[in-house]
């Protein structure tokens, strides 16, 4: 039974679907390892760049010694994001006006938001290609086995050595939809734990730090 072969010889519909697989496994696995080094290294980073920030004497300390641990610039935009605040000058415009808390907050939520993003990308993609990939490869099945039943047709005798061949083939395509769906499901799952305890450990940093500058004011 050669699968090649019979992928060789499939129409346009086959094809398609054979070609779609193809992208959405080799577009999984980009993503799967790029969001493998992420991890690894943000599981790393957070802890030393939290431990690094609140060893600093000033705010101002923290920016300048925080590039060499946060590689991924996690806390990074955080903290410049308060001392922007921190060092801006009341002005004519609403971003610049209310009270520091409320600036602060402002900020932080959106440095926040950008930095979460970053985290998140590519999650829709594995959920996608999770979701989506085993029902390409049954429509390739289905076809294929549509169209091996429609070559036996006017023929005198059939037998299952005659009918198992092309129906075989044809259901290696719902073997590649979940080979292709189940790497993505799996690492759509795992990383959405571990993005969890990444953005739990972001959000209480960003908590600490508007409640220690609003407490102490601006830093000397």
């Amino acid at each position: 039974m050669d699968g090649l072969h019979w992928l060789r010889q499939g129409d346009a519909v086959t094809q398609a679907a054979a070609a779609l697989l193809l992208a959405m496994s080799v577009a999984s696995w980009v993503i799967i390892l790029w969001k493998l080094r992420l991890m690894r290294r943000a599981h790393v980073d957070v802890p030393r760049c939290t431990a690094a920030f609140w060893q600093a004497g000033s705010l101002a300390t923290a920016a300048e010694r925080l590039p060499a641990f946060d590689r991924e610039a996690l806390l990074l935009p955080l903290v410049r994001a308060a001392l922007q605040v921190e060092n801006a000058q009341a002005g004519g415009t609403l971003a610049s006006q209310g009270s520091l808390s409320q600036r602060l907050t402002r900020v932080l939520r959106d440095a926040l938001h950008d930095v979460l993003g970053r985290l998140q990308f590519g999650q829709v993609l594995l959920a996608t290609v999770g979701s989506t990939a085993p029902f390409v490869g049954l429509l390739g099945t289905v076809w294929g086995i549509y169209h091996a039943l429609t070559a036996l047709t006017g023929v005198e005798q059939i037998s299952i050595e005659r009918l198992a061949g092309p129906v075989g083939e044809a259901l290696i395509m719902t073997a590649a939809g979940l080979t292709v769906a189940i790497p993505a499901v799996l690492a759509y799952n795992w990383f959405g734990r571990v993005i969890g305890r990444i953005e739990a450990d972001l959000e209480g940093f960003a908590r600490d730090l508007r409640e220690l500058l609003v407490d102490t004011g601006p830093p000397t």
